[in-house]
């Protein structure tokens, strides 16, 4: 029969998952029952990927914001304590921040501009130009901020996050200053005793802050990296990846996750006979144009994945085959010299002319960037996601 689909994708929901739930039944049973329903077969190389959330509420990976404030305040004591480079996010950073101010007696905030390190912007490059702003050399109280640029709303959010974070830290009776700056020694000036809030260039931002005079410089994946007073944590991560989950307390990042994906891809073996590849994944990195958010406010896209979604994509071009190697054919000819053009290309393609164009990415960022557009993160209600078709090509 001729194969007219490629890759499909289909969100699976599943029960609502809460703490002490057998995770990796759930996804197995949501998967084997949707195959069932929805009438289609699983097969090798198919994937199925669960999303981060399920797997911390499995876990009970929970946090209040004075488990935050109590290790703050372990290591930092009174010290006026200098919060760098924060994405902004009411999500992502507000109880976090709360849960700073709450273990401090002073804070320096200072944000990096025109935007945060994940694409949300304070201010337009339009308007640095205009007043003749230049980012990376230029420190600006908030004063010089607000007679510049006045008040600035996100275009989604409608938050002034200037304000906004203000209001957060002085909630607790916190003496707070702001300053934008895109040096990290810039907070050097203000104090020694630095927590570095910034994602995935937080390793160049803490050996800068450490050469030059930072004295206790931390970072958020230090904070919560053991638990505090039987609170959630992760050794790895800590309060990276994390987000809101009451008023008052986050959700973190899954812990011990490679376990999972091993005991699902065993249990659907045993089920189906068939070899189903299973990451966890969390944000995955594609740029909005409007908002110009580049998601990925996780430290990875996947915590965990089994051993087959290792690597990248080893791909030709088809346009370019169809362009340049044979453009002298057509029709059904042109169809068979491409397709035995696949069958035997290379099993590395690194800097052939034919695989240029193809998207040089890991794996697991790929897919867990297709998942985590299907899922969303509102209510659609399918945090499984099951994928075929994804390593099939032209001839298959």
């Amino acid at each position: 029969m001729e194969r007219v689909v490629g890759t499909v994708v289909r969100g699976l929901r599943c029960p609502i998952i809460n703490q002490g739930d057998q995770i990796e039944e759930i996804v197995v049973d949501s998967v084997l029952h949707a195959a069932e329903m929805e009438n289609f077969q699983i097969a090798d190389k198919d994937i199925v990927a669960l999303t981060e959330s399920i797997v911390a509420r499995a876990q009970g990976n929970y946090a209040a914001i004075e488990a935050i404030a109590k290790d703050v305040q372990t290591k930092f004591g009174d010290d006026t304590i200098g919060v760098i480079f924060p994405i902004l996010s009411r999500n992502r950073f507000a109880n976090i921040l709360r849960g700073i101010a709450k273990g401090a007696k002073k804070i320096v905030l200072m944000l990096s501009y025109p935007s945060d390190e994940v694409g949300n912007h304070l201010v337009s490059i339009d308007m640095l130009d205009e007043k003749g702003v230049n980012p990376w050399t230029d420190v600006l109280t908030e004063k010089q901020f607000r007679d510049y640029f006045g008040y600035l709303k996100h275009t989604f959010t409608g938050v002034d996050y200037i304000e906004y974070y203000k209001s957060l830290i002085e909630e607790f009776g916190v003496e707070c200053e702001v300053i934008f700056s895109n040096n990290p020694k810039s907070i050097l000036d203000y104090t020694k005793s630095v927590l570095v809030c910034d994602i995935h260039t937080r390793f160049r931002t803490k050996r800068i802050l450490e050469a030059n005079g930072g004295e206790k410089v931390y970072s958020l994946d230090n904070i919560l990296a053991e638990p505090i007073d039987g609170s959630g944590y992760n050794e790895e991560y800590g309060l990276l990846g994390s987000n809101k989950s009451t008023e008052d307390k986050v959700k973190l990042f899954p812990r011990d996750c490679q376990p999972t994906v091993d005991r699902i891809q065993s249990m659907l073996q045993e089920k189906t006979g068939k070899n189903v590849e299973v990451m966890i994944y969390g944000d995955g990195a594609f740029k909005d144009p409007v908002g110009k958010i580049w998601e990925l406010a996780d430290p990875v896209v996947s915590p965990a994945y089994t051993a087959g979604l290792d690597g990248t994509p080893n791909e030709v071009k088809l346009k370019y085959l169809a362009d340049n190697n044979f453009a002298d054919l057509k029709g059904e000819e042109l169809q068979q010299a491409i397709s035995k053009f696949i069958n035997e290309k290379d099993d590395d393609l690194v800097g052939a002319m034919e695989a240029q164009g193809t998207t040089p990415r890991k794996l697991t960022d790929l897919i867990g960037s297709l998942a985590d557009l299907t899922s969303g993160s509102g209510d659609k209600g399918t945090p499984i996601v099951f994928i075929q078709g994804y390593f099939d090509n032209y001839t298959k």
